[in-house]
């Protein structure tokens, strides 16, 4: 049965996390928290979220609302509308009507961060504007629902609790299209836009080059739902850890306990049996997430996206992409690529395995005081985490292996193609596709040189490389040579989310214009098919050479 109103709605609710967890002791029963302040303990504080003015609807899911039951109809109407703008005033019992944030410390690169609290404590950091409002099983699945732009909770350090238009349209899109590139992630549910509430940006002029902004803009609010199992954070967890470690308060230990507990209920139930010892379940917990982390890197590598800010607060602990702010899909291939500008070359694309590692470090740090009176379980855990980066390159290999359409990895077949790449300034996606369709000579693969004018020993070098790869891949009938580009084809995407495409899209939408965000979100959820010409004519060439280098194209200084 189709979920068409609030009320069919109500009946499945299930608050797990504020069940189960603790609530802040200091928290105001009527969830008027909005004012940055210090949170000593327990897991969430319950907080009324604050509506956008006159909302409207843009888009929704509809892949997403067919796979939670919902009837597409729900989406515009006002019931609906009003609770995914922020307004919980009316919702049916059992439904609550506050939403709930959470806290969580912050690691960049492994090192812990405590000055940008206000406090200087760490006790300041976490969901800023984003906050909770729904926790459902729908279709057999637990699904949790959290506003972007709900307005200001006690970790919103001062800020405005919103969010513009631009940045939800950018994370709107790009979750549903991580999806259908099969790549782990939060799900996009609606898109609810405010015509009357506007907040103050820093922002570029037009056609500017510069890194930092330059102007104070006014945009247009905005909230986006994302959707996931849990939201917990490898930061969240780290949260406890610390306190866990300098015993900061009488509950630190248990709080820990319950949280990392809580987590392996929300997403490792299927691979964690809730029979086993405290130790046996954290040992399995720290090597799952080292299997999905992995796997999630070495993926977002293989269809070209960077993180941009992959603190340990930015990292999902149940192994999935989440918080889709300074991110960025490559146009020319390049190793140090990075989207933001206050990123640096440690959260640039491929050093995107040494951060997940830093990451899985400081998730491990943070479970060990649990650990603490058993050695030999200390000792495994450490393991576990030195034996990260043995398991990251079996997956970067695989995953190279599957790019290129080769049963075994060849490191010299793929230095010498990176060395190529680099010199001939190959847009990534439009390359890997090309190589997909098996060409025999380099007429096709030119379709992806940024440089057209290229040296005979360059012409030559690409000719020697593609005969020596069609040598190892060994197809020499059609039909093994159409399975294995077909293959080939499901691992290499034909269309990628990039910047210079978004930018026209939420360009239009600050005139009431929503027709291209509609259209590229039915191309992206399909982005290894092959479309219309009309729509590959648009969507698959390369980044127009007036796009390099602009500032809020090339790259953003923050997304907000």
């Amino acid at each position: 049965m189709k979920v068409q109103t609030l009320q069919d709605l109500a009946k499945l609710v299930d608050y797990s996390l504020m069940n189960t967890l603790n609530c802040d002791p200091d928290a105001t029963e009527d969830g008027v928290d909005h004012s940055p302040r210090e949170v000593f303990s327990g897991h969430f504080v319950p907080v009324k979220p604050t509506p956008i003015k006159n909302p409207k609807y843009i888009a929704h899911s509809k892949t997403l609302f067919n796979e939670l039951g919902f009837s597409d109809s729900l989406a515009e109407s006002d019931e609906f509308i009003h609770m995914f703008s922020g307004d919980l005033s009316q919702l049916p019992e059992p439904m609550s009507k506050l939403g709930w944030a959470c806290g969580y410390a912050l690691s960049i690169y492994a090192t812990e961060y405590y000055q940008q609290c206000p406090f200087n404590t760490g006790n300041g950091y976490g969901d800023g504007r984003a906050m909770s409002v729904l926790e459902a099983l729908l279709n057999g699945k637990r699904w949790e629902m959290q506003l972007k732009g709900g307005g200001q909770t006690p970790y919103c350090r001062g800020a405005d609790g919103r969010a513009v238009l631009r940045s939800s349209v950018r994370e709107f899109l790009a979750q549903e299209h991580m999806h259908a590139l099969r790549i782990p992630t939060s799900r996009s549910l609606s898109l609810y836009t405010s015509n009357e509430e506007k907040v103050q940006r820093p922002w570029y002029r037009e056609n500017s080059y510069s890194k930092d902004p330059e102007v104070m803009i006014e945009e247009a609010v905005a909230i986006t739902t994302r959707v996931a199992p849990s939201f917990i954070r490898v930061g969240q967890v780290e949260l406890f850890g610390r306190r866990a470690r300098k015993n900061e308060h009488p509950n630190a230990m248990q709080e820990l306990e319950m949280i990392v507990l809580h987590l392996i209920d929300r997403e490792y139930s299927d691979a964690i049996d809730k029979n086993l010892t405290l130790a046996e379940k954290v040992l399995l917990l720290a090597s799952e997430f080292r299997a999905r982390l992995t796997s999630l890197v070495a993926n977002w590598i293989r269809i070209g996206y960077c993180q941009g800010n992959f603190n340990s607060d930015n990292c999902a602990a149940g192994g999935f992409t989440l918080d889709y702010g300074p991110f960025g899909f490559i146009d020319v291939f390049d190793p140090e690529y990075q989207p933001w500008t206050g990123g640096g070359k440690h959260f640039s694309f491929f050093n995107q395995p040494n951060a997940a590692e830093k990451n899985f470090h400081v998730f491990c740090m943070a479970l060990s005081p649990l650990l603490s009176s058993n050695k030999d379980s200390l000792e495994k855990l450490n393991e576990i985490r030195v034996d990260f980066s043995k398991v990251m390159q079996v997956e970067m290999q695989k995953m190279w292996s599957a790019k290129l359409g080769l049963i075994t990895f060849d490191g010299g077949l793929f230095k010498e193609l990176k060395g190529l790449m680099l010199e001939t300034s190959v847009d990534y996606t439009i390359f890997f596709r090309e190589l997909s369709s098996l060409p025999q000579d380099i007429e096709a693969l030119k379709k992806s040189f940024y440089k057209k004018q290229l040296s005979e020993a360059t012409l030559k070098s690409w000719s020697t490389w593609l005969k020596m790869w069609n040598i190892l891949i060994d197809v020499n009938d059609s039909e093994s040579k159409e399975e294995l580009s077909k293959k080939m084809k499901l691992v290499n995407p034909k269309y990628s989310l990039r910047e210079w495409y978004l930018v026209p899209a939420y360009q239009q939408a600050t005139q009431g214009n929503y027709t291209l965000i509609r259209e590229m979100q039915e191309i992206m959820i399909d982005p290894y098919a092959e479309q219309s010409k009309e729509i590959q004519e648009k969507y698959y060439r390369l980044k127009p050479t007036e796009f390099f280098e602009v500032a809020g194209i090339s790259h953003i200084s923050c997304s907000s």
